[in-house]
């Protein structure tokens, strides 16, 4: 029997191949009957699949089945540990040679060896990104210092958007060009969708995510030229008109193994050297890479398989079917609609928007915070099941009581008013707790706060904002309000 190296949906790029083996490459419809899946996502995935067998050519094997393990069943198999738990138990099941897990600037052993003696309370990811810094050379002086002297330049990058102006102004990212294996795919969708097959969510539209190495370098590419240097600034800012703002949408292919995130960080350290990108830009890009992705998917290992059933706020309320079916018309906040109708449209919200707006809203309506894992990691096209359960369920929800994210991260409305273009216009308004026009984020901060104010009291973070509370004269109404909400 011929020996086959697996590459799984994660794995498609050079990284992942040594070139020694036969491939072998499974494309099973049970992988979309898991949970509901944007049909941008299962596009890109299917598309991704079948360009890397054909780059391969002979030396791949790519199998359809209705799942892995009937396609797997009875092959000698070596495969780089794949990125998830199910998908980690089944190659030891079927007895597959596993190789140490590859796409990360940290291996899962160098974690390890750094979190040894750490208790959860101590898990800071600032601490582990000036560790990986420090331990890469990256952005540092010969003295061994930061390069600028800050480690990070956070406060830089928290400019509201220009005002008066509907999108940044940049040059659009790069784009794929659709050629005859995702007409292929999509026509094979259409069929999927027609006999019922599987039933997608969001809508479907031109491929706009890398699936080969090549495209994901020219994406790297256009990023680092056009948009890098505009990053830091804007980081954090949104504009209803502008969906892609300065952000690199590389996390896919990241997430799916095209690029390597040294690679990618490689480039905006180049960009710098050559005077093309400022300090505070690379820095917070190289942040997300190397600090934040890395820290995301090493807490995933350590945290353990049960840590999407922490639910330390006791959030039992179900994800509105509004989001389920991605339909902005049925939300009644500008706010809250526009990023649905992204998210429909693209598969895709950059992070304020996902942190700020749509993981805001679950945290303060006590939405389930194992099913908003699910829906996050099926609406995104980005959405691995690695990378949403940290982000979920310890950074937007607070569910693990503070392992992630050492405060809720909940606001009302006078942030995204600041961040955004959003409240203008909307039938909320932002500066108002009570009354009709009283906006479901400011209000529902307010009554968040006070269901939970015996919690957060013993959390230093939180003296500020609990005493603003208290300080309010109508809190006792904005709750009873809040309580019978029935339109956001």
């Amino acid at each position: 029997m011929t020996r086959q190296r697996l590459l799984f949906a994660e794995q498609l790029g050079p990284m992942f191949d040594d070139g020694d083996e036969q491939v072998l490459l499974v494309e099973s419809v049970a992988a979309f009957r898991h949970r509901p899946t944007h049909r941008q996502k299962a596009h890109l995935y299917l598309s991704a699949l079948r360009h890397r067998a054909a780059e391969l050519e002979d030396r791949a094997e790519l199998v359809r089945a209705d799942t892995f393990r009937q396609a797997l069943r009875g092959r000698d198999l070596v495969v780089v540990d794949p990125p998830s738990y199910r998908a980690r138990h089944l190659v030891r099941d079927l007895g597959a040679e596993v190789l140490p897990s590859r796409g990360f600037v940290t291996s899962e052993e160098d974690f390890a060896g750094w979190v040894r003696g750490r208790d959860d309370k101590s898990l800071v990811m600032d601490t582990f990104y000036r560790w990986v810094r420090q331990r890469e050379g990256i952005l540092l002086t010969q003295a061994g210092k930061p390069l600028g002297g800050r480690w990070s330049y956070d406060a830089d990058n928290r400019q509201a958007p220009p005002k008066k102006q509907a999108v940044l102004g940049l040059p659009d990212p790069w784009w794929p060009e659709e050629d005859d294996i995702d007409r292929g795919v999509r026509a094979e969708l259409d069929r999927w969708q027609a006999d019922g097959t599987v039933s997608f969510i969001g809508e479907d539209g031109p491929r706009r995510f890398p699936v080969t190495h090549a495209e994901a370098r020219a994406a790297l590419a256009v990023f680092v030229r056009d948009r890098l240097s505009t990053f830091g600034p804007y980081e954090d800012a949104t504009l209803d008109a502008d969906w892609t703002m300065s952000h690199s949408l590389l996390s896919t292919s990241m997430n799916m193994g095209l690029l390597d995130p040294r690679e990618v960080v490689d480039a905006a350290l180049d960009a710098h050297a050559a005077g093309r990108a400022p300090l505070n830009s690379v820095e917070g890009f190289v942040r997300q890479v190397i600090g934040w992705r890395d820290w995301m998917w090493h807490l995933y290992w350590h945290l353990g398989e049960d840590y999407v059933h922490r639910n330390q706020l006791n959030a039992r309320r179900r994800v509105p079917d509004s989001w389920w079916e991605l339909d902005p018309d049925a939300i009644q906040a500008n706010c809250l609609s526009s990023v649905i109708r992204d998210v429909r449209d693209h598969g895709y919200a950059h992070h304020i928007q996902r942190l700020m707006m749509l993981g805001n809203f679950a945290l303060t309506r006590g939405f389930s915070p194992m099913e908003t894992t699910e829906w996050f990691t099926g609406a995104f096209v980005d959405g691995t099941p690695w990378v949403m359960p940290t982000n979920v369920v310890g950074m937007s929800l607070h569910a693990d009581g503070g392992v992630v994210a050492t405060k809720p991260y909940a606001s009302g409305g006078a942030y995204i008013d600041r961040m955004t273009d959003y409240c203008g216009g909307c039938r909320f308004n932002p500066k108002v707790r009570v009354g009709e026009d009283a906006c479901p984020f400011t209000a529902g901060y307010w009554a968040f706060m006070a269901k939970h104010e015996e919690r957060f009291s013993q959390n230093p973070r939180m003296f500020q904002p609990i005493a603003g509370m208290k300080r309010l004269k109508d809190l006792d109404e904005v709750v009873e309000q809040e309580r019978r909400r029935r339109t956001w």
